[in-house]
């Protein structure tokens, strides 16, 4: 995402994309990625506890489909590299799969992933780490469910009520980046 490019008709940056219907489905998204400096995140190994009723399959090669995806995610973005030498074609890979995480940061060195997982769906900081590089970067934690509903978890129901929860939110959103900063190196 390198300069200026012409104003796009939509205005967002990141949208997501299913890969599952081959490259001639992904190209349009990319040439808008290189004419509008956008970004995409491609579904590669998702956080939801059936995603390897698909996802984990495995090819004649013995490979599994996230990892062929993961493999085409890095091709794709090999034209959009920037400064840190990460594409704008990036990659979601859920924190709740810590080792196909790992495997996929190694399939795809150069791809920014999407890490959605983290907190109420079970993910934990160590966790995420593996999909960091070792300058700790390389990713975007999404933690929704666990700071929108802060106020109602064990940690914070005692100290904050449902009209503060935006207070509820601010100190899980603090707890969270203070267990992350052990983990990894940011």
């Amino acid at each position: 995402m390198i300069g200026e490019k012409e104003e796009s008709i939509y205005d967002v940056d990141f949208v997501t994309v299913n890969a599952y219907m081959g490259t001639d489905c992904v190209k349009p998204f990319i040439e808008d990625c290189k004419k509008y400096n956008k970004g995409i995140f491609i579904l590669v190994k998702t956080s939801n506890p059936s995603s390897g009723e698909l996802q984990d399959l495995k090819l004649e090669s013995g490979e599994e489909i996230y990892s062929k995806v993961a493999e085409l995610v890095e091709k794709w973005g090999e034209e959009l590299r920037g400064k840190y030498n990460y594409s704008s074609i990036a990659a979601v890979v859920g924190a709740t799969y810590p080792e196909q995480l790992e495997q996929i940061r190694k399939i795809a060195p150069h791809t920014y992933f999407l890490i959605p997982g983290y907190g109420a769906q079970g993910g934990k900081a160590e966790d995420i780490a593996l999909g960091f590089d070792k300058n700790g970067l390389g990713g975007i934690i999404n933690a929704s469910r666990s700071l929108m509903c802060a106020y109602k978890s064990d940690k914070w129901k005692e100290q904050f009520t449902e009209k503060e929860y935006g207070k509820a939110t601010r100190a899980e959103a603090i707890r969270m980046r203070n267990e992350l900063k052990e983990s990894i190196n940011f």
